[in-house]
């Protein structure tokens, strides 16, 4: 399993608003919808995709966005911060950006060496950008944010952990190592991985756990390439004790779940088959593409979820 996994695949949080949420994503941060359909145990709920052009492993932040739910509680036992990529040079310019969009929170930090923008996102989600050097994904080019500047896809998540020990087993099972410990908090990164290939586990021992609502990560999903790899690392899971899900199909990738020992749920999705399945890569996210058992519902849902700009 430590050679199967190739670093994060995608993240999904909840949100509130779904047409600001859009915005927030395709406007402020310059990210291309890829795909726009629905919850597949919810369907009268969005599930909206965000990444770079075709929607590469590593790039996608992915959005349950519920009318009514409540706030979120930070704590224990969930990712707190979702750091995204961009090039040296970028925070000057993402700072006055920011602001000009009256972001919340925004704040510089340098954190393992690396120089950080925080900010708050439109649901209170905890977000930073991370300059990094070398990063050669390819920027979405279509939001007018300067491709000079713009995002390359995920750096790194940072996890708030009650006890770190159990969750930093899993991911050296899962192929990270350690790289750097900084004031309590541990970095690993999986060599050779997609780019998104850095988690940050800090310590929060004393304080209560983490209350899903607005602006929560959902989970953190990690990429693999195909179903072979994804069954191989089921059954090393499984092995170890853990209680996995089956296989399920969402169209764009299989998945497998399981709970984390801190209590984070972990994803294992497949790079395959992507979002131009049922789109061509032009087109990503303009129409609203459903699950198959959902398809009777098209004109309903059509008429009845908040419209979205573009």
């Amino acid at each position: 399993m430590r050679d199967t996994i190739k670093g994060i695949h995608h993240i999904t949080s909840l949100a509130k608003d779904a047409a600001a949420t859009d915005g927030f994503f395709t406007r402020v941060l310059g990210l291309r919808r890829v795909k726009k359909t629905v919850n597949f145990d919810a369907p009268d709920v969005y599930h909206l995709y965000y990444a770079d052009r075709v929607g590469r492993p590593g790039t996608v932040m992915t959005y349950f966005p519920f009318p009514n739910i409540a706030a979120r509680g930070r704590g224990a036992g969930e990712v707190r911060t979702v750091v995204f990529s961009v090039p040296v040079g970028s925070l000057a310019f993402w700072e006055k950006h920011l602001a000009a969009n009256t972001v919340s929170g925004v704040r510089r930090a340098s954190t393992f060496g690396e120089e950080r923008l925080f900010f708050q996102g439109i649901n209170d989600d905890d977000f930073a950008l991370a300059e990094v050097a070398g990063d050669e994904r390819e920027p979405w080019h279509g939001a007018g944010i300067p491709a000079k500047h713009a995002i390359r896809g995920f750096h790194c998540a940072t996890m708030t952990l009650r006890d770190v020990a159990p969750t930093r087993a899993l991911l050296e099972m899962m192929g990270f190592s350690v790289s750097g410990e900084e004031n309590g908090a541990v970095r690993m990164r999986h060599a050779g991985g997609n780019g998104a290939d850095i988690v940050e586990l800090e310590t929060s021992s004393g304080g209560a756990p983490a209350r899903q609502g607005a602006g929560s990560v959902h989970h953190i999903a990690f990429a693999v390439e195909n179903a072979e790899a994804q069954l191989s690392v089921r059954e090393a899971l499984v092995g170890e004790g853990y209680s996995v899900t089956p296989v399920i199909d969402r169209d764009y990738f299989l998945s497998i779940y399981f709970r984390s020992p801190g209590g984070v749920l972990f994803e294992i999705a497949t790079n395959e088959p992507g979002f131009a399945r049922d789109e061509d890569i032009d087109n990503l996210g303009a129409a609203l593409k459903l699950p198959r058992q959902h398809a009777h519902l098209q004109e309903h849902l059509e008429n009845h979820l908040p419209p979205l700009d573009g």
